[in-house]
């Protein structure tokens, strides 16, 4: 008989409880499916007495995750801490040295040491997994290394954070501002512990950097991703990007071009019939673009503990299976530092400012926008008060140099009643 594949689990939150009761559900259907038994053997949190809604019983309890990740009888350590050193980093870097599996859900600790820790996996003769550190329960990470192996990827574009989608689709379909939609994603437990990961697009960017790696074959580089959050996105650009016949997203897009790898997780507007803009609630699409498949689409719950436990053991049953890729889709020796991109692709642009109904401001700002080789595309003019007038620009492509160099002389204006604001327009 084929002895049992014994799984050490360290964090017991939503995801590490996930897990632990799959493998006590589906126990059969696990073993049927991977060919031999799938055993927890001991697990490991900061809190030993907490009620879980799950039996913890017939498993050892290690209060030292590091300690756990040594075990003899762990031949997959599962790291669902999170945070990207501590105790997390430091029983990672146990199991490996102690010639453990690793699976792990932690895209931090990956974004900021993923290359060392492939480096020492593979060397070790080790894998390490983390399909459930990108956009939930979506195999997006598997996609990449194994269903698009035979692609070269050219462009990697998605909603990654199911917490700023759900602020920005409920204040379209509510009519209520930012700040009472980031309250009521507080109340329902949507934010990380510091929400600034959330909706400062850091959750978002460690995901981006992690595919980017996979795609591109380069080393992970969180630190070259240009992060904007939606803190500034208004009730007043929700409404009127809709009435220009699009959506605003928090959006991570990656490609490399001429100039090097470009990254950028930041809103920006996207057609409203498109799949990206049709994308309501906490879900999560990632579009994979490559010179064989053109464009594939995948979409699904991007957090929560099935969707995240059920890819945990998906690493799980492919390990069980045999299956060993290299951390990053190819061998860590080969990935190179990549060359970051100088400046971003061209695109248009969406503007809002309030403008001073004074004769000839509009003119003023039509004027800087043409001295730095910005044309325009459309533009619209709402309803206003006595004072100031509500105008929407939409440029033709520029680059985002020419775009700073515009917006500063527009600021120096005397027409202005607050501070201009510019979203770039992806295409999809």
């Amino acid at each position: 008989m084929i002895p049992p594949l014994r799984l050490g689990i360290a964090g017991l939150g939503t995801v590490g409880t996930g897990v632990v009761r799959i493998v006590r559900q589906k126990a059969e259907l696990l073993a049927a499916r991977a060919g031999r038994p799938i055993a927890i053997s001991a697990v490991s949190a900061r809190t030993r007495d907490k009620d879980r809604g799950v039996s913890l019983s017939d498993y050892v309890w290690e209060d030292d995750p590091v300690a756990l990740a040594k075990r003899d009888d762990v031949d997959i350590f599962i790291e669902l801490m999170g945070g990207s050193d501590g105790p997390a980093k430091a029983a990672t870097e146990a199991a490996i040295a102690a010639g453990k599996d690793v699976v792990t859900a932690n895209k931090a600790m990956l974004a900021h040491h993923g290359q060392a820790l492939a480096m020492a996996a593979e060397d070790a003769g080790c894998v390490i997994r983390f399909e459930a550190a990108v956009a939930g329960g979506i195999p997006v990470v598997k996609t990449l290394t194994e269903g698009l192996a035979g692609n070269e990827i050219t462009r990697v574009v998605g909603v990654m954070n199911g917490t700023c989608n759900y602020i920005l689709t409920r204040m379209q379909a509510t009519g209520q501002g930012y700040n009472a939609l980031f309250d009521e994603a507080d109340r329902l437990g949507f934010l990380e512990a510091d929400p600034n990961l959330d909706v400062g697009g850091i959750d978002a960017g460690h995901k981006l950097a992690l595919l980017s790696a996979i795609a591109f074959g380069c080393q992970v580089d969180f630190d070259g991703i240009v992060l904007e959050g939606i803190q500034k996105i208004t009730l007043d650009d929700i409404r009127r990007a809709a009435d220009l016949g699009y959506r605003i997203k928090l959006l991570g897009v990656a490609q490399m071009t001429g100039r090097g790898l470009e990254q950028r997780m930041s809103p920006c507007l996207v057609p409203a019939d498109s799949p990206l803009g049709q994308l309501e609630g906490g879900t999560n699409m990632v579009v994979l673009e490559g010179d064989q498949i053109d464009q594939i689409v995948l979409r699904g719950p991007g957090a929560g503990m099935g969707p995240t436990a059920s890819a945990v053991l998906g690493d799980v049953m492919d390990i069980a299976r045999g299956t060993r890729l290299s951390t990053f889709g190819q061998p860590a020796a080969s990935l190179k530092p990549c060359t970051r991109a100088t400046s971003a692709t061209p695109a248009r642009y969406y503007l809002r400012m309030s403008i001073l109904d004074k004769p000839g401001a509009l003119a003023k700002v039509a004027t800087i926008l043409g001295e730095a080789g910005i044309s325009i595309d459309r533009m619209r003019q709402y309803r206003h008060d006595d004072t100031t007038a509500p105008v929407l620009i939409v440029t033709h492509k520029t680059n985002r140099e020419a775009l700073e160099t515009a917006l500063s002389g527009i600021r120096r204006l005397d027409v202005l009643a607050g501070d201009p604001v510019a979203l770039r327009i992806e295409s999809v």
